[in-house]
């Protein structure tokens, strides 16, 4: 029991002194973790927790979708293809679509990495800036 709230305690630390690039590949990795459960989910038939997971998706990519600055270009070419991951949630959690689920995952893990090259090359920059290279 001290283990699992020393980890609750180390996951509130690192959620809490992220920043806002970091918080956003959490937020990927979070919803690929939650689309990979809800596969698995689908697979054994526990359509319960399938829901519960697809929702849980569903949420993170609602989050990423309202956090978006619509005044910047990039912006609101994301938009559309996170609604259509939106869709794809839906569809599969409607219609228990594996396909779905694949389709948005693929998505969001294409995401994901893009989001990952953009915080090292930032993180690269930053340093280069600093002189610390």
């Amino acid at each position: 029991m001290a283990m699992s709230k020393a980890y609750q305690t180390y996951q509130n630390n690192s959620v809490n002194t992220a920043t806002s690039g970091e918080l956003t590949l959490k937020l990927y990795n979070g919803c690929i973790k939650f689309i990979r459960q809800a596969m698995q989910d689908l697979e054994n038939k526990n359509y319960e927790a399938k829901n519960t997971n697809i929702k849980k998706s569903q949420n993170i990519i609602h989050e990423l979708m309202v956090t978006l600055d619509m005044n910047v270009d990039i912006s609101r070419q994301i938009m559309p293809l996170y609604e259509y991951i939106q869709y794809q949630l839906k569809e599969a959690n409607i219609k228990n679509d594996s396909q779905a689920l694949e389709e948005a995952l693929n998505y969001v893990v294409e995401f994901r990495d893009t989001w990952k090259e953009v915080l090292k090359i930032t993180r690269q920059q930053q340093y280069v800036k600093d002189g610390r290279v």
